[in-house]
């Protein structure tokens, strides 16, 4: 008695010859649509705002953070940068009035990071353009069960 396998052999790797080529293909039309999205919304955020998408992530996380804010190496994992790159970013943010740093009361080493009252009013003003911008160039382009099913899936990824 022949196997499935042994029956078409051909048939196998036609077919998994053709998932590795949708598998490419997905992956080509993911990181097309991000960066395409990551574009306009980072041009969209600078020019509004004077933000970076990395910065508009650091003051939406911190917005969200009772006093005395958070950790500075539990901020470094929320953006996708090396620590020396959110320290010159957090920073900058202070510079501008937007953050403030002070020590955590529970380790000497360690530094909280805490968002101002004026990193809250750029954040109310970045969080439209943000909305705007991500409804035109991605969701408004997508059904609400397409919507729906884009949210669930890229949720149960970063969950896994």
């Amino acid at each position: 008695m022949m196997s499935a396998m042994s029956a078409d052999p051909a048939g196998s790797a036609a077919s998994a010859h053709t998932d590795e080529y949708a598998c490419a293909r997905a992956w080509a039309a993911l990181t097309a649509a991000h960066a395409r999205v990551t574009e306009r919304l980072s041009a969209a955020l600078a020019k509004t705002c004077g933000l970076t998408i990395n910065e508009f992530e650091v003051l939406l996380r911190l917005d969200r953070v009772a006093p005395p804010g958070m950790r500075l190496g539990d901020l470094s994992q929320a953006v996708p940068l090396t620590q020396p790159s959110v320290s010159r970013m957090i920073a900058r943010l202070e510079q501008q009035g937007w953050l403030s740093r002070t020590g955590d009361p529970a380790d000497r080493r360690g530094v909280r990071v805490s968002i101002t009252p004026a990193g809250r009013e750029t954040l109310r003003r970045a969080v439209p353009v943000h909305a705007r911008t991500i409804g035109e160039a991605l969701l408004d382009r997508l059904t609400p069960a397409e919507q729906d099913l884009l949210a669930e899936a890229l949720t149960r990824i970063v969950e896994d």
